[in-house]
C-alpha cells in the first residue's frame, strides 16, 4: 500500500538545524564576553617605565664600505679602532643590536671579512647586504 506524499513538507525548509546552530553561537558569545570582563576587573597597579623603547624598533647599526675601504656610520668616516668601539658600546647599550654590513661591489672582502671579525668580538649579530646590477 502506497502512502500519499504531503505536500506541506516540501513546500517549506527545515529551519531546527539553523535555529539550534544560532542559539549555540549565541551562548557561546555570551559566555565569551563574560570571560573578557572578569580580565578587566582585576586590580592591577602596572610599572611606570621612565624611559622605554621597544626593541623591534630599534635600527640595525649600518656599517657602509667605500670602494676604497673606508668604514662609514650614518655618513661619519671611522677608522678600524673607532669602529670597533662603536661597535662595543652599541651591543652594549642595546644586547639586541645587530648590523648590516653593506660593501660597494668594488671594495676587496678583507675589509668587509675586519667588519665581520668585529662584530663578532662584539658578539653582535650581522647581516651582510649584497647587490649585483645587472
Amino acid at each position: 500500500m502506497r502512502l500519499p506524499t504531503s505536500t506541506e513538507d516540501s513546500e517549506s525548509p527545515n529551519l531546527t538545524p539553523v535555529i539550534d546552530v544560532v542559539f549555540l553561537l549565541l551562548i557561546f558569545f555570551l559566555v565569551a564576553t563574560r570571560f573578557d570582563q572578569e580580565e578587566r576587573e582585576l586590580d592591577v597597579e602596572l610599572p611606570e617605565v621612565v624611559q622605554a623603547q621597544p626593541i623591534a624598533m630599534t635600527q640595525g647599526l649600518i656599517i657602509n664600505i667605500t670602494r676604497e675601504g673606508t668604514f662609514k656610520v650614518v655618513s661619519q668616516e671611522y677608522d678600524e679602532s673607532q669602529l670597533q668601539a662603536l661597535i662595543r658600546e652599541a651591543k652594549k647599550n642595546n644586547p639586541h643590536q645587530t648590523a648590516l654590513i653593506r660593501g660597494d661591489g668594488e671594495s676587496a672582502l678583507k675589509y668587509a671579512a675586519r667588519v665581520m671579525s668585529l662584530c663578532n668580538r662584539a658578539d653582535m649579530d650581522y647581516r651582510i647586504a649584497a647587490l649585483q646590477e645587472r
